[in-house]
């Protein structure tokens, strides 16, 4: 049997190396001095991405619903040696969300970046047996809140020049922005 191709030690150091250089790990501390907000950021794929970006440099406010939460999340990224601070936050409460901007901005002097990474899935089954009221959360969570705290962060991201917003939307509420136009952001903010 003929065998093609590169020793499989030659593989994995051109693979480490794609994903070294696609994954920023090639520079040092890319997000040095940038702040990011990620909400629901004390479990899974939120904490993930809290701690990645704290890997590269940025100080991160890590949030959740539920105080404990926020204590284990900071304490196990601290533990890391990352800068990493946190609070509660219901992004579905206002109080919660002008806390969330606040600490970032009394803590580390603005905002650079947001992830909101909150949202809510709180009905299984077929499409057409979602009553009202849960469609009525959904989107207060996933749409609303997510642009009620983006409109509270825009005007301190502009301050500091630079800004990144992430939202991740759920498959109903994607499916209706599919149509909006290319530039709605700058249509939205300015």
């Amino acid at each position: 049997m003929l065998k093609v191709g590169l020793p499989l030690g030659a593989c994995a150091r051109s693979w480490k190396s794609v994903r070294m250089a696609s994954c920023g790990m090639a520079r040092r501390n890319p997000l040095e001095n940038k702040v990011a907000l990620v909400t629901a950021s004390t479990d899974g794929i939120g904490f993930a991405i809290a701690r990645r970006l704290a890997q590269d440099g940025a100080h991160v406010v890590v949030s959740s619903r539920k105080q404990q939460n926020v204590d284990r999340a900071v304490a196990t990224l601290k533990g890391e040696g990352l800068s990493v601070t946190g609070t509660v936050c219901h992004v579905g409460k206002a109080e919660d969300r002008e806390r969330l901007v606040a600490t970032a901005v009394k803590l580390h002097g603005g905002v650079d970046i947001l992830i909101s990474n909150a949202a809510v899935s709180p009905f299984f089954g077929s499409l057409m047996d979602v009553p009202e009221e849960v469609w009525d959360k959904i989107l207060d969570v996933n749409v609303k809140a997510t642009a009620l705290l983006t409109k509270a962060v825009v005007p301190e991201m502009a301050k500091r020049g630079a800004w990144v917003l992430t939202t991740f939307l759920r498959q109903p509420c994607w499916a209706s922005l599919r149509t909006w136009p290319s530039n709605w952001q700058s249509r939205m903010f300015g």
